[in-house]
């Protein structure tokens, strides 16, 4: 054992400071504290708190993530900001995943780009209280006024003596303290981590392959299991022989099991064996027959019809009406997006290991207390009796966040009465949903006399998330941000005089999900391209027709900032350049796109320039990963991915026929980061929906062709 790992096992016995945020009221700012200490037989005596700090007598500070991270940086975010107020470097940190506990930890997913913006300041308190706490032992201890001492990497420091005392020297008398109730933060000019492009805690494990991911995750005893299910959704098992199947070598045992997918419950065969390898060719060796009565067996161009078909429904605004039909020129256009996989490059797995009085989970999982409280009611177990873990997750956009996958692996230990990992293929992971929905848009605009907008409509038809949906009976107008419509800045409601937003469910037994951005990164096409489409039918420049109808300070600033980085006043002839806005989770995001022709006449992506309002922020170094990642993803969604169905099973099973971009496909791309006072937005998805708008407005530039439905095949254009 290394000196560092020596110290930082033994100083977890003795006396710790652990300071956390108390709960139920996530909001509160004030901090309370209590004491841990360890005994001889690893019990430990004192209450933890939620988001917690334990600083302890080796000086070692450690810090719980109680949210998932699954690339998207919260395993750096976190420790960067309390470290910042706490006054340790990084070096000086350990930091483990929290296993859920609502009580304890308080929400813990890794959805709508919440871990900055949502905990900032609980965060930040916490560890301006721990701070405060040593440096008030410190004073106590020397005799001196607190106002003469300060805290800088980990020690406490008298000014005028220069005396010094490490943290670890103090935490048994800081301990004994009650917390300040009214803790003085920093101000951001004098921050010494926070805002700055800081390595990853991370990458080294990532890098060197100690990371441990779903599928790395092993215990003793575990057995493997895959799951042969109906390749129609809702199809049920009507009989299986797995004589073949119990002829491998390994297979222990071939049985029944089922997942919840929403409101749905949905049955499959798993083939269980002491090797992931037995249980794939037994999976091979197995017949069934499936029954698939009772629904529809859709092909994509029944659901694009039942989605333009929706687009008729949502019942008429008056006042939108009359202002479209008084405006100067008027403007109809139609867009449609596709069902798309999730695809993260780690495929779906679980480790379950049920006993007759507790269960624990072991898995990349992206809300660890929502698969407890699954389990607890489906198990018929109390939520305190099971254990969710959570692994590194190798993407999960979603997907990963819902509770079908663990409920199966629990399902078969059950059954089998012994440690068991699932394991999806890629053709499971890619084809059994629940996906992306699929979208149409119906836009109408109208312009004034002075090519303002006047009248602005934007009408969808989609499914809602869930198990799929048996009627289509929903149609009706909706709020913005609703829900149902996201994504385009809402300063274009503040210059707009009429708008108008509807919506219309589409009938389709398909389970539907999250997807980064969820509903903004389709909407956001549909509505920067329509917006595109009116300022070229006004003869407008595209970014000044933006500007003129974005309304104050922070989007001016925007426009300003993406009109200087990418050169847009110099732009050439033979080239082509778009423009799109959009704002979700607390974040605005411009991205601008440049597109040329090859020699051989087919057009090339040659740079996107990308500039993020995501106003208080912790990393520079992620901001611009998640920006260059959402870009990415961006790209494959508007020019590859498309799932497709035929007889109700869906057409595309893995990436030869799903491809993920290649690193020679991606342009050069160039992120800027605003910078101002503004509260802290979200991160890992605003940077994806302006993507496929701003590439689409650039090639109808260069072309003159519009591009209203995704995906579309660059090589064609």
């Amino acid at each position: 054992m290394s000196r560092r790992n020596f110290i930082r096992q033994t100083g977890l016995a003795g006396v710790a400071l652990t300071i956390g945020i108390t709960l139920p009221d996530c909001a509160n700012d004030k901090a309370g504290v209590v004491v841990n200490v360890s005994q001889s037989n690893g019990a430990v005596v004192g209450t933890e708190l939620m988001s917690w700090i334990s600083v302890d007598q080796s000086g070692i500070v450690h810090i719980v993530n109680h949210r998932s991270e699954m690339g998207q940086g919260t395993s750096q975010a976190i420790p960067q900001m309390i470290a910042e107020e706490l006054e340790v470097t990084l070096d000086q940190v350990t930091l483990r995943s929290a296993p859920a506990n609502s009580k304890k930890y308080g929400p813990q997913p890794s959805d709508g780009s919440f871990s900055v913006r949502g905990w900032r300041k609980q965060l930040l308190v916490a560890g301006a209280s721990a701070r405060q706490m040593l440096i008030t032992a410190a004073a106590a201890r020397w005799k001196v006024p607190v106002s003469e001492c300060y805290a800088r990497a980990g020690e406490v420091i008298h000014g005028p003596s220069g005396k010094k005392l490490g943290y670890g020297a103090l935490v048994e008398e800081a301990a004994k303290l009650q917390p300040p109730q009214n803790v003085v933060l920093k101000e951001r000019k004098d921050y010494t981590l926070i805002g700055k492009p800081m390595p990853r805690l991370d990458t080294p494990l990532k890098t060197n392959g100690s990371a441990i991911f779903g599928l790395d995750k092993k215990l003793p005893g575990m057995l493997y299991a895959v799951v042969e299910r109906s390749p129609r959704f809702r199809g049920k098992v009507r009989s299986f022989d797995d004589s073949a199947s119990l002829a491998i070598a390994g297979v222990k045992r071939v049985l029944k099991v089922q997942r919840p997918v929403f409101g749905a419950m949905y049955e499959g065969v798993a083939v269980v064996a002491d090797t992931l390898w037995g249980a794939m060719q037994g999976r091979k060796a197995l017949k069934v027959e499936w029954d698939d009565d009772g629904f529809d067996h859709l092909d994509s161009a029944t659901l694009t019809a039942r989605m333009l078909e929706g687009l008729k429904k949502p019942g008429v605004s008056e006042k939108f009406e009359a202002a479209y039909v008084k405006s100067a020129k008027k403007l109809e256009a139609i867009y449609e997006t596709p069902y798309q996989s999730h695809s993260c490059m780690e495929p779906l797995n679980c480790i379950a290991d049920v006993r007759e009085d507790r269960i624990e989970i072991w898995g990349p999982i992206q809300e660890a207390n929502w698969i407890q409280a699954d389990l607890s009611d489906r198990m018929k177990m109390p939520a305190a009796t099971i254990a969710v873990n959570m692994t590194f997750l190798g993407g999960g956009f979603g997907r990963k966040a819902s509770p079908d996958y663990p409920y199966e692996a629990a399902w078969i230990s059950k059954e089998m009465k012994a440690p068991v990992q699932v394991v999806w293929t890629r053709e499971d992971d890619t084809t059994r949903g629940p996906f992306r929905t699929g979208s149409a848009y119906a836009c109408r605009g109208g312009l004034d006399t002075g090519g303002d907008i006047s009248a602005f409509q934007a009408i969808t038809a989609s499914q809602p998330f869930g198990e799929g949906t048996d009627r289509d009976d929903s149609p009706g107008p909706v709020s913005y941000n609703s829900g149902n419509i996201s994504g385009l800045p809402v300063g274009y409601l503040q210059s707009i005089p009429h708008y108008s937003f509807g919506w219309c469910s589409v009938k389709s037994p398909i389970p539907t999900i999250w997807w980064r951005a969820p509903n903004a990164h389709s909407d956001s096409f549909a509505c920067e391209s329509f917006i595109d489409e009116l300022a070229f039918a006004a003869g407008r420049d595209p970014l000044e027709f933006r500007r003129a109808h974005l309304p104050g300070v922070r989007y001016q600033a925007l426009v300003d900032k993406l009109e200087i980085v990418s050169g847009w006043k110099g732009r050439g002839r033979n080239q082509g350049w778009g423009a799109a806005i959009t704002e979700c989770f607390g974040s605005k995001v411009g991205h601008i796109v440049k597109v040329a022709k090859k020699p051989d006449g087919k057009i090339k992506i040659e740079k996107v320039f990308a500039v993020m309002d995501c106003g208080w922020y912790v990393n520079p170094d992620i901001i611009r990963a998640q920006v260059e990642g959402s870009i990415v993803m961006g790209l494959g969604a508007a020019i590859k991915h498309e799932i497709r169905f035929k007889d109700g099973m869906a057409v595309e099973k893995n990436f030869d026929t799903y491809p993920m971009p290649r690193i020679h496909e991606i342009p050069e791309i160039e992120v800027h980061i605003m910078e101002n006072d503004e509260a802290a937005g979200g991160v890992g998805e605003p940077g994806l929906p302006p993507f496929a708008p701003a590439l689409c407005n650039a090639i109808f530039d260069l072309t003159g062709k519009r591009i209203r439905r995704l995906p579309f095949n660059l090589a064609q254009v």
